[in-house]
């Protein structure tokens, strides 16, 4: 007996010793992943996914999505939004399977920072609405100060969504919402982030004294507090000056605002909107060579961040939703499933029906009663069933449908980049004397795109979007060449003769005569529509 709980004894401090082991592991990489978040963000986001992997090793839901949410809000500050994107949506389905509310609300509150960079500020708003939603339902559940905080911050999240968005009324109305949830909470110290908010929209109403009052106010707050946070303030400080025409203190706060930026490694999004800001401030004072320099910055930025070779392109053009995905497939195989138990269900009934026929007659026609009304309860669950499918299916086809719409008014907004480039051309022509049209010309040939450029461009968002549509043509119609099948493209998402004409830099009589042609290849009756036609692929 002794023996036996000496056994257990031993067992028991083993596995103590383990877990102690793993909490120390855990703690020595959160520390190293802070200590290193400002100084090499990446070396501090691999401990974050070592971490991450250790709890999901050990079943451990809570601290992986914990690890996954530090990891995913180190890449956002970063730029790196394709990373933060996806390290969201994988802690999103954790939380989802394991019913972690709280870090559901945590998950789509960052979710709307990230659409909120992308400028789809329709989709941020929605985020942040179901992370409010989740956290009003557990105010009563949970600490109540807790929640109204998170409150507090996503208004304060589309705060600067509106900002940046120059939307400056509704930003002022969720300020005033955030300022009365903010007052509900009990001991709650001042919010600076807030406080700077409302100076920043007392400039726009032209109350300088006050927004500088509160902007010196965060300042001191934030220098000791949250030093890379100045990122913002200074952002802030340049943008007033800027409208109180004192342009040589807006520059040099715009300039600082770049210093700590690039010191801490945060707020990294914001250095676009302060390139920007220096280039659009040096042009208003006739400097074009610095206007050129931060402009060129600006475009080498914005191209890492959101070009075609950077890691976030693929999340900026078409925005893979992980989640809806996966729960799609969970759906399928739930009604797959249940399809085939309703199957079951009927051999089972149609054999009781045969047993109880050779029984007793009265047995055989209330077993037929019950089988007749077995079948038409699973023929209207399998109807319904169907019908669920063919509204997915139409939702789907109404998805394509908009990201065509998308695609199309994309393309037309490349013409008219074009066409306005080509105006000031022809300006620049007739004012020659008053200044040098050679460097203006070369900087304007930096942004002037060519049609085939163009074409590539819409031609790579189109494929992605349609996928089939080239292959099945070629399947039925072998005998289309590549500037048919272009044309059968801008077919299909109605463009006019004129936008076609613009779009392939051809004559308008050109475009009709490919139509004409091309009715022919695809044997088309003079009453056959061809926009109609083009559907079916």
């Amino acid at each position: 007996m002794l023996r036996a709980y000496i056994v257990k004894f031993c067992i028991l401090l083993f596995f103590g010793a383990v877990y102690s082991q793993n909490d120390f592991i855990q703690d020595s990489l959160v520390k190293k992943a802070k200590r290193l978040k400002f100084k090499n963000p990446e070396i501090a986001a691999s401990y974050l996914k070592k971490g991450y992997e250790i709890n999901l090793k050990e079943k451990d839901t809570a601290k992986a999505i914990y690890f996954l949410i530090e990891m995913s809000e180190l890449y956002s500050h970063n730029v790196n939004y394709g990373k933060s994107y996806d390290g969201f949506w994988e802690a999103l389905l954790l939380a989802d399977k394991s019913k972690d509310s709280i870090a559901m609300s945590k998950i789509y509150h960052q979710l709307g920072w990230l659409y909120g960079f992308y400028k789809r500020d329709k989709e941020a708003v929605k985020k942040f609405d179901i992370s409010n939603k989740i956290r009003n339902r557990l105010i009563n559940k949970t600490n109540k100060d807790d929640m109204l905080s998170y409150i507090v911050s996503n208004y304060f999240a589309v705060i600067n969504l509106y900002r940046d968005l120059k939307n400056y009324d509704k930003a002022s109305v969720y300020l005033d919402s955030a300022y009365q949830f903010q007052n509900k909470i009990k001991d709650k110290p001042k919010s600076y982030y807030l406080e700077a908010e409302k100076g920043y929209l007392a400039s726009i109403s032209g109350d300088f004294n006050l927004a500088l009052q509160q902007l010196n106010t965060a300042k001191r707050h934030f220098e000791v507090e949250d030093p890379s946070y100045l990122v913002i303030i200074e952002m802030f400080f340049g943008d007033v000056y800027k409208r109180m025409k004192m342009f040589d203190a807006s520059a040099r706060h715009y300039k600082k605002s770049l210093e700590i930026s690039k010191k801490y490694n945060r707020h990294l999004n914001t250095d676009l909107i302060v390139y920007n800001s220096l280039s659009n401030l040096y042009l208003s004072q006739n400097n074009f060579e610095e206007s050129y320099k931060y402009l060129e910055k600006e475009k080498t930025l914005n191209d890492k961040i959101f070009g075609r070779s950077s890691e976030n392109s693929h999340h900026l053009l078409q925005i893979k939703d992980l989640y809806r995905i996966e729960k799609k497939r969970q759906d399928d195989i739930k009604n797959q499933e249940r399809i085939k138990q309703l199957e079951h269900e009927d051999k089972i009934w149609l054999l009781k029906s045969v047993i109880l026929g050779l029984t007793i007659l009265f047995l055989l026609i209330y077993g037929y009663l019950v089988i007749k009304y077995m079948r038409n309860r699973h023929k209207l669950e399998k109807l319904n069933l169907k019908e669920t499918q063919k509204i997915k299916t139409q939702k789907h086809k109404e998805i394509i449908e908009l990201k065509n719409k998308e695609l199309t008014q994309s393309a037309l907004r490349l013409v008219e980049k074009d066409g306005f480039i080509k105006k000031i051309k022809i300006r620049l022509e007739n004012q020659k004397e008053k200044i040098d049209v050679v460097d203006i010309k070369r900087i304007l040939r930096l942004f002037e795109g060519t049609s085939n450029s163009n074409w590539k461009e819409f031609e790579a968002r189109f494929t992605s979007i349609n996928r089939s549509f080239y292959s099945n043509l070629k399947k039925h119609y072998p005998v289309l060449t590549q500037t048919d099948l272009r044309m059968c493209a801008l077919v299909k998402l109605n463009f006019t003769s004129k936008d076609i004409s613009k779009l392939l830099s051809i004559s308008i009589e050109s475009v009709h005569t490919s139509r004409h042609r091309l009715r022919k290849k695809l044997n088309l009756k003079r009453g056959d529509n061809l926009e109609e036609f083009m559907d079916k692929f």
